[in-house]
């Protein structure tokens, strides 16, 4: 179970916006989590906590097909990202790297930035806990909850090989 506050924003949320390229040139995932979300929340980094997830719009993750953008996401401490649809290639690199994402439109269309939020990954009820509603998002097959409980696709390989 995620528990978690919601940080919102619209649609089209680009991975130039989620971290931005001037800081490209560094592999740390650490420091690329540091300007995550910057050129639309500059206190987005100061506020994020562990566990805290994003509400996104409509195609959520577009333009480059960086795999920096969900790790910058994943390792400032977001939990998971709710949104109305993603970008392909946002929604792929997500699983690989083990950042869970549920696309549920009236979860996104009903919430707020702050509201409080419980999700179950495996069977995917969205409970705005501030609202006290409850919605159903997208499931994965129990596999891909291993995945994502893994950390990603290339542990997830590790753990099955050894």
């Amino acid at each position: 179970m995620i528990h978690g506050k919601a940080h919102k924003y619209g649609d089209n949320v680009d991975t130039d916006v989620i971290i931005p390229a001037r800081y490209l040139n560094t592999s740390n995932h650490f420091e690329l989590a540091a300007h995550c979300m910057e050129d639309i929340d500059k206190d987005f980094i100061k506020t994020v906590r562990q566990g805290d997830i994003i509400i996104g719009g409509r195609n959520f993750g577009c333009g480059s097909s960086r795999e920096h953008a969900p790790i910058a996401i994943k390792t400032s401490g977001i939990s998971v990202v709710i949104a109305q649809s993603f970008a392909r290639i946002f929604y792929r690199n997500s699983i690989n790297i083990g950042l869970p994402i549920i696309e549920c439109e009236e979860a996104v269309t009903e919430s707020n930035s702050g509201d409080e939020f419980e999700i179950d990954l495996k069977s995917g009820l969205i409970k705005n806990v501030t609202k006290n509603k409850t919605y159903q998002g997208e499931t994965f097959p129990g596999f891909m909850v291993e995945l994502f409980n893994s950390g990603g696709l290339v542990n997830y390989a590790k753990e099955r090989l050894l």
